[in-house]
């Protein structure tokens, strides 16, 4: 699905189509790192953003103003931390920074290329099981739980900004939309400072938007 709000005129009407569900979150990946650009598994390493990801962050939260959040929350990660920054500033609001929004624990693969996991692990690779981390299951219930507990605590009618990690978001979501483990891989992964938004209503949730705020382009993430 491709982002409504690429222009910031109609960024009110992108609000208003949003304006029935009585909750909703936006899940915001944070922008690029240097770990990023290099293919490297960041896990839980504090990396924090390159000049191209602290760009993306400001002009992403250009857009994502429009739509007058009531709350951001982000992972105490300083890479989603300084994605949140520019929103923050922009809206008035304070972040909340939330530890179980964190990536994927990624244990022996934290720092590592895909091509270096490939041939140090590869029957964990195969199985996309990073040895001393988490398995997607974990990750799914523990960012799951997180953005169910967020929601709980919004009004009718509001939303909030989530600010987290590619694999948290995308297995956060999937747990939340009550997706069957064979079909997680059915979401792709989010790019750099890309979002998703889910929202619910009468008590069922569902996907409005995926990948937005950018045109289709490779995406340099943890995530599979």
């Amino acid at each position: 699905m491709g982002s409504s709000a690429g222009e910031p005129g109609l960024a009110s009407s992108w609000a208003d189509q949003y304006a029935g569900q009585s909750v909703r979150l936006v899940l915001w990946r944070h922008g690029q790192t240097r770990w990023n650009a290099e293919s490297r598994f960041q896990g839980q390493t504090d990396i924090p953003l390159d000049d191209t990801g602290l760009a993306q962050a400001q002009r992403a939260a250009r857009l994502l103003a429009a739509l007058q959040p009531d709350l951001i929350v982000a992972s105490d990660l300083g890479r989603a931390m300084a994605t949140a920054a520019p929103l923050a500033r922009l809206t008035g609001l304070t972040v909340t920074a939330d530890k179980e929004l964190r990536e994927r624990h990624g244990g022996a693969w934290e720092g590592l290329t895909d091509t270096e996991i490939r041939e140090r692990y590869p029957a964990e690779h195969a199985q996309w099981l990073p040895p001393g981390g988490e398995s997607s299951p974990v990750l799914a219930d523990r960012a799951g739980a997180a953005l169910e507990r967020i929601a709980e605590g919004l009004s009718p009618g509001s939303l909030a900004v989530v600010v987290s990690h590619g694999a948290a978001i995308r297995l956060g979501a999937a747990r939340l939309l009550g997706l069957p483990e064979d079909l997680w891989g059915a979401i792709g992964p989010l790019a750099n400072c890309a979002w998703s938004v889910v929202g619910r209503r009468r008590n069922r949730w569902r996907l409005i938007e995926h990948n937005a705020g950018t045109l289709p382009e490779p995406v340099l993430s943890d995530d599979r």
